[in-house]
């Protein structure tokens, strides 16, 4: 009996250590993956920022005959077809969970809902084929040319739609971009939409408030977290996505004002150069680098995405 007592109390004693062990073991993993990982992309990338300095991220060369390497083009390719995918996403991703929380009926918003998260799940390059089979002979022959008619001759603005009309380009990246985040985002505001008290909701209409206010008033003020976290989360989806955007930016290495011209990001630059990139070569220091710069983009977003959150709701 004795012997029990004292195997029993042993037990009681290793067990919480063995859990709180491997607690603290998982997190601090997790914590050395991410520093490792953070090291290795400066490491590797160190000759190319020791070679071109700070003009790696400003210029947009990108010629390996001559050995001129830069993030410039490809840097401005990410954030424009990335913010183009958020200001597209956004008000759908709002709308669709708004009308799936409250107003479409339940029995119809649960099938739905799970058509919208079998959307997340289709794999990236089945979207990029999709991309550049139906979506760029579409923007081609139709919304390219309209939005040339729509803008040609607005002063300044015609410069982002100019040059031809081939359908590929950052305009086209952006929207299957935005196809891709919006179940993402749609799935966490529709999350927050459902966490809404529904005792403000009837308060609100029970005091003759109408749909738009009851929106407006109480549920955007409850969900503004959910909302920004949505939408941190989907750009930081957009920010790394590559094969969809590979597909149908056109893969040239140089900017430009127009949104119909072919470009890279980061992401696609990365995965269509790094095979033919000889290990310890310039080149492959470059390509390195480039992952850094993307790793340091995600962070300040991330950053100012809270930044804002908190300024948000310091102010109400």
């Amino acid at each position: 009996m004795l012997l029990k007592q004292s195997g029993y109390r042993k037990d009681k004693k290793i067990i919480p250590f063995l859990f709180t062990s491997s607690m603290w073991c998982g997190g601090a993993l997790i914590f050395l993956i991410f520093l490792g990982l953070i090291f290795e992309l400066f490491w590797q990338g160190k000759q190319a920022f020791s070679v071109f300095g700070f003009h790696f991220i400003t210029s947009t060369d990108w010629n390996p005959g001559e050995q001129q390497f830069s993030a410039g083009a490809a840097l401005i390719g990410t954030l424009v077809s990335s913010c183009i995918g958020v200001v597209l996403a956004l008000p759908l991703s709002f709308g669709c969970a708004y009308c799936l929380n409250e107003l479409m009926p339940q029995r119809f918003s649960k099938y739905i809902t799970a058509t919208i998260q079998l959307l997340a799940a289709i794999p990236s390059i089945i979207l990029g084929m999709w991309g550049f089979f139906i979506l760029v002979p579409l923007m081609s022959q139709y919304v390219q040319p309209f939005l040339q008619n729509l803008f040609g001759n607005v002063p300044y603005i015609e410069l982002l739609f100019s040059g031809g009309t081939y359908g590929i380009g950052i305009l086209t990246a952006g929207l299957i971009l935005a196809i891709m985040i919006t179940p993402f985002i749609t799935a966490i505001m529709q999350e927050s939409f459902s966490n809404t008290p529904v005792m403000l909701k009837e308060s609100a209409y029970s005091l003759g408030a109408t749909r738009w206010e009851v929106m407006h008033q109480v549920i955007v003020p409850w969900v503004q977290k959910g909302v920004v976290g949505g939408v941190v989360l989907g750009w930081g989806r957009a920010l790394g996505e590559t094969m969809a955007v590979t597909f149908v930016i056109g893969n040239a290495h140089h900017a430009s004002w127009s949104l119909f011209m072919p470009s890279n990001t980061i992401a696609s630059l990365i995965a269509l150069e790094f095979s033919e990139s000889a290990v310890g070569s310039l080149k492959m220091s470059s390509l390195m680098a480039l992952g850094a710069v993307l790793m340091v983009i995600s962070f300040v977003v991330l950053f100012c995405s809270q930044l804002l959150l908190k300024q948000v709701l310091k102010s109400r």
